[in-house]
């Protein structure tokens, strides 16, 4: 989920600074055998550099002009498709876990990483993020967009279920909406964190003094506040940290790794406040204290980015059938809500079967295909306009300060004359 479904485009490169005026620029070394380039006719432009003089000419040589887009890495897509299958799932199970152990275990284990997992993977396809114009603009229309429309749209479906009035607020997203308002702080925070000396750890000590006091619930800041450290840690990793994810060796170790989890979270399941694996509550309402707090925080950090590890290995690494699918995870993301929510207002979940374990498979069975479903080309090609609208009509060229041309030109104008 993002959070960027595509790879950001490869900036063009530097332009070359021209030698200071006035200064002798000597003639470039040629090779033996190759002739002396005439100089260009009076009155036409010199060719560019890199580029070849004469008829024929005009394909720039390697290395020059717009470079080509990088393909995608098929890994960090099945990685997303996984980890979305993993969001419904966790959703899904979320209705039977208190009558199942194995679903409770199974919960517990998914929300312990599900969401790190996408953070950490965002951050990293978020590493090369700046505010030039064409990303903003994504920003807007990828994230910010896509915020405003489905927040309404579930407070409405929300107000049409359940009854009562109705309220719509952007200041506070609903339900799975924090993850898109978190996701457009994170990437605006993006340049910052690139340029300080200890990024991940300042993240981290703002994660943890978040939960010493209560922040409310404006645009759920203490999952802001909370996960930061995991984007940050995605900003600061290279593609070399993922090749040894990538060895094979890796995967066996990341499966015990995985088994290991689950049976620590069936361990745990009755022995752990299951309000731990949200990231949204202070440690005055889990009731310990800030030292106690800490602790758990920084070992919730621990365990979640050894279940991300572990997860990576297990990935496939080539291209399959659902690879072009980890590319549009959004989209299940933020449809499969309207799902849910329509089998709570129809009391779906009281059905008996679902409430042993055969149901509990079925239903794992279930979110599979519905997450698969969601992000399938014919879902995309119906949902493009509210997740990832053009809206070129709503952007303009890039607003300068005024004060800073005028200035410029005037003092061009003006040089060399007394100020009036």
């Amino acid at each position: 989920m993002t959070y960027s479904s595509r790879p950001p485009g490869a900036e063009p490169p530097p332009a070359h600074e021209p030698p200071p005026t006035g200064a002798a620029v000597p003639p470039a070394p040629r090779a033996p055998g190759t002739a002396a380039m005439a100089p260009p006719a009076p009155g036409t432009a010199p060719p560019a550099p890199g580029t070849a003089a004469g008829p024929g000419a005009g394909t720039a040589a390697p290395g020059q002009g717009e470079r080509p887009r990088k393909p995608r890495d098929p890994f960090f897509d099945n990685a997303k498709y996984f980890a979305i299958l993993l969001v419904v799932a966790g959703h899904v199970i979320a209705n039977v876990r208190s009558d199942v152990p194995i679903a409770k275990a199974l919960y517990l284990f998914i929300y312990m990483f599900h969401m790190p997992l996408f953070i950490v993977i965002t951050g990293y396809l978020s590493r090369n993020w700046t505010f030039s114009t064409g990303k903003a603009r994504k920003l807007i229309t990828h994230v910010g967009v896509p915020y405003v429309v489905f927040e309404v749209a579930y407070e409405i479906y929300a107000w049409l279920g359940e009854g009562g009035e109705l309220t719509i607020s952007l200041l506070k997203p609903y339900w799975l909406m924090w993850f898109m308002c978190a996701l457009f702080l994170w990437r605006l925070s993006t340049p910052v964190w690139q340029q300080i000396r200890w990024p991940l750890g300042i993240a981290l000590l703002f994660a943890l003094l978040s939960y010493m006091s209560d922040l409310g619930g404006t645009f759920n800041i203490h999952r802001v506040l909370g996960l930061l450290p995991l984007y940050v840690l995605g900003l600061t990793l290279k593609p070399e940290h993922f090749e040894l994810l990538k060895k094979p060796i890796a995967r066996p170790i990341g499966a015990a790794v995985l088994a290991g989890g689950l049976a620590m979270a069936y361990f745990a399941k009755d022995r752990m406040t299951e309000s731990w694996v949200f990231w949204k509550t202070p440690y005055e309402d889990l009731g310990v204290s800030n030292v106690t707090g800490t602790v758990m925080t920084l070992a919730m950090f621990s365990c979640a980015t050894v279940l991300v590890a572990a997860f990576l290995a297990v990935v496939p690494r080539g291209r399959h059938w659902f690879s072009a699918l980890g590319a549009t995870t959004l989209y299940t993301y933020l449809l499969h809500g309207f799902i849910i929510r329509l089998l709570d207002y129809l009391d779906w979940w009281d059905s008996a079967w679902m409430h042993t374990v055969p149901g509990t498979i079925i239903l794992l069975g279930a979110s599979a295909v519905l997450g698969t479903v969601l992000c399938s080309p014919l879902v995309v090609r119906c949902m493009s306009w509210a997740l990832e609208p053009k809206m070129t009509w709503a952007f303009t060229s890039l607003r300068r300060p005024a004060g800073r041309g005028a200035a410029g030109k005037g003092g061009r104008r003006t040089a060399g004359r007394p100020a009036r």
